[in-house]
């Protein structure tokens, strides 16, 4: 996602991407400790994407008070 994209999220609907991202990485993980994912990088970029959503995720709730 952009960066663009994300800050046009509301808080319910960061609050969900990230949930949805945290379970798509706790499946890859456990993929690539089974055998060798496809694409090893997809685990940083998801961790990445994790990190950005909470981060707006925060400066929106801190907005908000």
């Amino acid at each position: 996602m952009k960066t663009t994209e994300i800050k046009g999220l509301t808080v319910a609907e960061l609050k969900e991407k990230i949930g949805a991202e945290k379970e798509a990485l706790r499946k890859l993980q456990f993929a690539h400790q089974i055998s060798s994912v496809e694409n090893p990088m997809k685990l940083k970029d998801t961790r990445k994407l994790i990190a950005r959503l909470s981060t707006e995720l925060t400066a929106k709730q801190k907005a908000a008070n």
